[in-house]
């Protein structure tokens, strides 16, 4: 099965703004700060966003938060993008990924194990879903955005397409950014057919959109990027030496061989900033957390030490309380 699609996809530059701080905002290290949405990216375009929920795999370093915005009015969910391994490590891993795992329910679907069991099989999967109810229980029937940066981006996906598909989800969007490939083309297919309505942003050179390598001459078996691509392009103007960003909205192929791929994936600077947003890089090895101990009422700890701090939606988390623990 090769890709096909019927995708009617409207780009909003506005929207991606926001949601670049979100995707961002899930790399903070301090959970007390990202718990009461109080961390340095916690205010402007999120301010009233209220978290209902943290989750940190330790034993997997990943980490993500699902929360409920004021606007766009909708459950929101994070999730971060590599970290515990140097960048250039993760990167060089990525020439090497193999398409070794068939996607369940879909004949043809090939994915990467390590993308997949990265959501469907650590905690952060069971504890996204019961966010998402307990968010749903309180607020109503609102839409479902998913998001998140370079491996942080790849999760968000398979998040995005289990709540569609496996738990009957309807008005759930993606935007990604620097997400690297995670499928062949016929996932990209099934993909692009259950979620129209996702942005994949990529920048300039970034090198991790070309990750694993697509191959033209063996479509039906090498990986293969789902749509819809925006290429940001950094120009300069020559009279007032000014910085813009060119977008380019591209075709609804997926692998549009006039945006991303028609240019060298070599940055690794490009791939840590989006829209004049910054993503820390970490030093290698470490995955550890802040944690205010007042927080703790909050607090489940599995046997493998993941954390996953939970509260009922709309109800406020005391401020003075935390602050005197400080």
């Amino acid at each position: 099965m090769e890709y096909e699609t019927n995708s009617s996809y409207v780009y909003n530059h506005t929207f991606a703004l926001v949601m670049v701080e979100y995707a961002a905002a899930v790399y903070i290290s301090d959970m007390t700060a990202l718990f009461t949405w109080t961390c340095s990216r916690c205010h402007g375009l999120t301010e009233g966003f209220e978290v209902v929920q943290l989750v940190v795999d330790v034993e997997s370093c990943l980490q993500s938060y699902v929360g409920v915005a004021k606007d766009p009015q909708a459950v929101i969910i994070a999730f971060r993008g590599t970290r515990g391994t140097s960048i250039q490590n993760w990167i060089e891993d990525l020439f090497w990924k193999q398409l070794d795992l068939d996607y369940p329910g879909m004949p043809g679907a090939k994915v990467h194990s390590g993308f997949y069991r990265a959501y469907h099989c650590t905690t952060i999967r069971p504890a996204i879903l019961n966010a998402v109810k307990k968010a749903k229980e309180a607020y109503g029937d609102l839409d479902i955005i998913v998001t998140g940066h370079s491996m942080g981006g790849a999760i968000a996906a398979f998040c995005a397409l289990d709540l569609i598909v496996n738990h009957n989800a309807t008005n759930v969007q993606v935007v990604t950014f620097g997400q690297p490939r995670i499928g062949n083309a016929a996932f990209a297919s099934y993909y692009s057919k259950h979620l129209p309505k996702t942005t994949r942003v990529t920048h300039g050179h970034d090198i991790v959109p070309h990750l694993p390598p697509y191959f033209s001459m063996l479509r039906r078996k090498t990986y293969h990027h789902f749509p819809t691509e925006v290429w940001l392009q950094d120009t300069t103007s020559k009279l007032k030496c000014l910085a813009h960003n060119y977008e380019t909205v591209c075709d609804d192929s997926g692998e549009d061989p006039d945006c991303s791929r028609s240019v060298v994936g070599n940055s690794i600077q490009d791939h840590l900033s989006y829209y004049g947003v910054d993503f820390p890089t970490d030093d290698p090895g470490t995955c550890w957390i802040v944690m205010d101990p007042l927080l703790v009422e909050y607090e489940s700890i599995d046997s493998e030490g993941n954390v996953v701090l939970l509260k009922n939606p709309s109800t406020p988390i005391t401020q003075a309380r935390i602050a005197v623990g400080k």
